[in-house]
Parts: structure tokens; C-alpha cells; sequence
């Protein structure tokens, strides 16, 4: 017996196997995307490839952990005050129900929880494309209390998705009006070209606008014209994102989202 236990955990969407002592500590790890074993004390080797055996398999390498990049650097320095990257989708709204919560007798549904259960169902599907090489922020502030509902960054570049609850009902839109069932029609898609705008003002780098339809299931999409430079997706479609490529390498992904997620990115947009 080594005295040395196997804790899986998962980061950025890989799975990776830590190898701790009884207190908790951390020796080495097991990154099963790159098929290495990174050592943290370089005398217990055998210990920990005793411990990892029942897990390895095919070729692996074994060796200190790689030096950190600038944008791991950049992580590590953040304040957590100042860390976006642990908002869950629909952040803001959550506190807004939290500080005001609709009274108990209200007739009418508070339209914040329709727009939270669209901006959690689109989020939700954002967060699977992780393992594909993306990386998701989600309720990102920017000044004059606007926000971005879902900032994407990947292989195939940035995306401003926002997200609408339609719940099955007709959607008709005519750039830049968006309508749904028999609402008044709301300039929409301008206010999600001036969020992209920002965006891409505040990282220096092109992002596009998304609208995604969630909870749409037979809805029925009528577009007088496809709209200018804006993607109109269903919430079946969001997957299909991981399909564009040719954007961004690997570095720059993780460079972006090291200053997407700092909250004094956006204080000057």
C-alpha cells in the first residue's frame, strides 16, 4: 500500500486523476488528454505510478508540471471579486429574484423567470461544448447595466449569444424587430449587435452576435429576411457550434477568456 488515493475531478472539460496523501495534498495529477503523469515531488515516482496503475493506459509520459502560460498566470493573479468565470448562467437574474422576489399572490408570471429558464437552457448547451475546446462566460456586466448573457470563445471564435424564452409561441423577425407570439415587436437584435460591439471593443478581437430560441420545440420561425450578420439559432442548433474551427489556436482561446473573465475587462465599454 502507498498510502496515496486517486481523486478524478474534471477541468475545462478533461478529466484529470489527482493523486493526494491522507491530508489532502496533492503529489502529482493525471491529464488524460495528454496521456501525462505531472509529478509535484519527484521521490515519490513509484509510489504514484503504483497508485495511478489501475488507470493508465497506452502510452504516458511522466515529468514535472508544465511551466505555466501567461494566461494561467493571469488566472492565478485574479482577485475572486473580480473572477467572472464562476457565474452560473443567469447569474443576474438570480439576484434580482433574490433582492425583490415576486410577490406570493401575483396573478401574473414575472417575465425574470421565463428569461432565467431561457438563459439556463442556452447556457446549459454553451457548457457541454467545453470538452470541444470552448470556453463559456456566462451574465458578463458591462457598464450602464447591460449585460451579455453568454460570451463564447473557441476554436471558431467569439460569440455574443443571447438568449430568448419563446416557449413554442410564433417568432416573427424583421431586423432589427424580433416578436414573439403576440408581444410587441422589441429591437432585439440591435441591442445584441451593440453587446457584440462592446465586446469587441473591450477584447480586442472580432465577436459575433448570436440569438438563441430556447424552449422553442415546434415554434414556428418566420424571417421577413435573414438578418445582417446576426445567427438566429434554435436551442437544438447550439451544438452545432463546435463545429467551426479555423479561428482561434488553442493559446489564443485560453488567452481570451484569461481577460474575458476579469470584470475590469468591461469597465471601460
Amino acid at each position: 500500500m502507498t498510502g496515496l488515493r486517486v481523486v478524478p475531478a474534471w477541468r475545462h472539460g478533461n478529466e484529470r486523476l489527482y493523486v493526494c496523501l491522507a491530508d489532502g495534498r496533492n503529489v502529482a495529477w493525471y491529464d488524460r488528454d495528454s496521456s501525462r503523469v505531472n509529478l509535484l515531488s519527484e521521490d515519490r515516482e513509484e509510489e504514484v505510478l503504483d497508485a495511478l496503475a489501475p488507470f493508465l493506459t497506452g502510452q504516458f509520459t511522466v515529468g514535472p508540471p508544465p511551466v505555466p502560460t501567461p494566461a494561467e498566470l493571469a488566472r492565478l493573479a485574479l482577485h475572486p471579486d473580480d473572477d467572472l468565470a464562476p457565474n452560473r448562467p443567469g447569474e443576474a437574474l438570480r439576484i434580482s429574484l433574490d433582492r425583490d422576489p415576486v410577490p406570493a399572490r401575483r396573478l401574473r408570471t414575472d417575465a425574470r423567470h421565463r428569461a432565467l429558464a431561457a438563459e439556463r437552457t442556452v447556457g446549459e448547451a454553451l457548457d457541454e461544448l467545453e470538452g470541444a475546446g470552448w470556453r463559456v462566460l456566462h451574465s458578463v456586466p458591462l457598464p450602464g447595466g447591460a449585460r451579455i448573457h453568454h460570451l463564447l470563445i473557441g476554436p471558431g471564435g467569439l460569440f455574443c449569444v443571447g438568449a430568448l424564452a419563446v416557449r413554442r409561441q410564433r417568432v416573427r423577425i424583421a431586423d432589427p424587430m424580433v416578436a414573439v407570439g403576440r408581444a410587441e415587436p422589441v429591437p432585439l437584435l440591435r441591442s445584441i449587435r451593440s453587446d457584440a460591439g462592446r465586446a469587441s471593443f473591450a477584447l480586442t478581437a472580432e465577436v459575433r452576435p448570436v440569438l438563441a430560441l430556447a424552449g422553442t420545440g415546434a415554434a414556428d420561425l418566420a424571417v421577413a429576411a435573414p438578418p445582417r450578420d446576426v445567427r438566429v439559432l434554435r436551442e437544438a442548433d447550439l451544438p452545432g457550434l463546435a463545429r467551426l474551427g479555423g479561428v482561434l489556436k488553442p493559446a489564443d482561446v485560453e488567452a481570451l477568456h484569461a481577460s474575458a473573465r476579469d470584470r475590469r475587462t468591461w469597465l471601460q465599454v
